[in-house]
Order: C-alpha cells, then sequence, then structure tokens
C-alpha cells in the first residue's frame, strides 16, 4: 500500500525530499522532536476534558462569543465541508490580538476550565510555526529561491490559525458523511499532530490512501497559496477524515498561513513546468490562477461557508 514520505528536516538530503513531495503529492512526515512530545499530550488531554464538559458550560466559549474573531468551541456538526455539517466538534484559536474589526482577528477566548489550556496551547502554537518556518525555509530551497522566500513578505506577520479537533466513532455502516469530508487548506502550510488514531485519507493521484498514524509524526500538508505560488509544481492535495475506530481521535492541526495583506503572486521559475491535467481538475472546480486580491479576502471567504451564521455578522 502507498503511504506518505517521512522527512526528517534535520537530514542533508531534506530540501530535495520534501521538494519531491511537494511536487508528488502534497504531503509529507516529519518526526516530532521528542522534547514536544509532552506538551502534545498535554495539549490532548487538555482537549478530552475540555469536550467531556456540559455542552453549556462550553457554550461559555462558544463561536458566538468569539463573533467575527472566528475563535471558540463550536458542537459536533457546527462545521460545515461544502455545505455539509461534518461529524467533529471543535476549538477555534489564532494569534493573540487585540480587539479588531476585520475578521480572524483578536483575542483568543479561554474556558474557566482546564485552567491549563491558554498555556499549552500558546505554547503549542509557537512550536508550531518555528517548525513551519524551518519547512518553509527548505522548500525555498528545494525550489532553488532565496531562503528567506516566505519569511521576507508572505510570513514577516503570518495569518496562524490552529485547531484542536474531536471526531467521534463513525456510525456502523454511514457511507453517507464524514468527520470532514473532501477538501483542501486555504494557506501555505498545515502541520497537523495526532493521539494516533486512524482516520484521515490522501488523495494521491486519484488514490486515496491513509496518512501514517504514528503519533509521534506530524503530518505536513499544502493550501492553495502555496499551490498559487508555486504555479501548480507544489499540489494542495485534497484529503478527508472517517474515525473507524471505537474511540475519538484528536486532531491538532495548526495553518502557517500569508499575512493578512498579502498578495500571492505565481513565482517565476527558468524552466518549462508544466501542470498536469490531473492536477488542474481540483475537487472543487476552483481555477487558483483566477484568485486576486490580499490573502484576508481569500481567506474570508472560504472560512464564511464553514461558518455561514458568522460569516453573516461579517457582512452586516
Amino acid at each position: 500500500m502507498r503511504t506518505l514520505p517521512i522527512v526528517d528536516p534535520g537530514d542533508r538530503d531534506a530540501a530535495q525530499r520534501i521538494d519531491a513531495a511537494c511536487r508528488e503529492v502534497g504531503f509529507f512526515a516529519v518526526p516530532l522532536d521528542a522534547s514536544l512530545h509532552p506538551l502534545r499530550d498535554e495539549v490532548i488531554t487538555i482537549a478530552t476534558e475540555f469536550f467531556a464538559l456540559p455542552e453549556a458550560e462550553k457554550a461559555n466559549v462558544s463561536m458566538a462569543v468569539g463573533g467575527t474573531a472566528w475563535r471558540g468551541w463550536f458542537p459536533l456538526g457546527g462545521e460545515l465541508t461544502s455545505g455539509v455539517p461534518d461529524r467533529k466538534e471543535g476549538y477555534y484559536y489564532g494569534a493573540q490580538l487585540p480587539p479588531d474589526p476585520r475578521p480572524m482577528h483578536g483575542p483568543n477566548i479561554w474556558p474557566t476550565r482546564p485552567a491549563a489550556m491558554e498555556r499549552a496551547v500558546t505554547a503549542w502554537m509557537a512550536a508550531m510555526e518555528a517548525l513551519g518556518q524551518r519547512l518553509l525555509r527548505l522548500m525555498a530551497h528545494g525550489l532553488q529561491q532565496p531562503s528567506d522566500l516566505f519569511q521576507h513578505g508572505l510570513t514577516a506577520q503570518p495569518t496562524e490559525l490552529f485547531r484542536i479537533f474531536r471526531y467521534p466513532p463513525h456510525p456502523t455502516g454511514d457511507t453517507n458523511t464524514w468527520g470532514v469530508a473532501e477538501h483542501t487548506d486555504y494557506g501555505l502550510l498545515t502541520l497537523l499532530a495526532t493521539d494516533g488514531t486512524p482516520g484521515l485519507e490522501v488523495n494521491s493521484h486519484g488514490e486515496w490512501i491513509p496518512a501514517p498514524t504514528d503519533a509521534d509524526l506530524v503530518i505536513c500538508n499544502l493550501g492553495d497559496m502555496l499551490d498559487r505560488l508555486t504555479g501548480g509544481r507544489y499540489r494542495s492535495t485534497p484529503h478527508r477524515v472517517r474515525n473507524h475506530a471505537i474511540r475519538d481521535r484528536y486532531s491538532l492541526p495548526y495553518f502557517l498561513d500569508p499575512g493578512w495583506d498579502a498578495v500571492v503572486e505565481p513565482l517565476t521559475f527558468d524552466d518549462e513546468f508544466q501542470v498536469s491535467a490531473a492536477h488542474q481538475a481540483r475537487w472543487d472546480k476552483a481555477n487558483l490562477s483566477e484568485i486576486s486580491g490580499t490573502y484576508g479576502t481569500w481567506l474570508t471567504a472560504k472560512v464564511g461557508k464553514v461558518f455561514p451564521a458568522l460569516a453573516n455578522k461579517v457582512r452586516s
């Protein structure tokens, strides 16, 4: 069975191997530094404790309370993919910012319990940004671009988003719904840690393959903006989740995206790379070459489809 490549960022050939993975499938995995294993375990334990609370208590920090900052808790079925409710419960976080009228800007909201959530989540996000920036430098090297290609403009002040998701066991015989249905991510780079429960599948050249389930790996995948930036050399690959285990599945996706006001324009390369027809036929029929304007405009439109009620607040 095909699987995703595993690359140690410290290897001498890491840039070349990551470059090959980005061109071939748009997914790869890297080992999670052993020093971060306890923090990962703590974040998952805190998430387990929070999601076990009564819904009335969780509602005190719901996304409705977070408002247009798009921060806080949402219940099972509270997020949509392609207009269909996902079978997952979650909590949204972002960079800690002062109040701001722009969507997805502002402070995080934290529950009274577990009291350690703010400290643990903040530390995890900082660790994932550092890892993400390291991987972006390796990608720049693989693309034969300056090492600060991404840091110089696109991620000097990145849009940082973090989620904690709980996927309950999928109902037996239910083939119509998903934990999260087929989709691609919106930005540059996603870093996903999990509790090791299987469920994530990646569409590699028309074949759905399971992602590695080792909890000591971070699954990395590329978003639509990296696909656009590279003119399709690097692939924004569809993926989906369905939890067939008998226990809850916990996932910790961190998104390192362009700055809110950044405009993503395709790079110019010396060779004559051609995007394959299979890659052009996206799952959502979107043409990434037609994207214009700032990343914030693109992201607001995308997230507005996931949470339409909150999007109406932004437009009102």
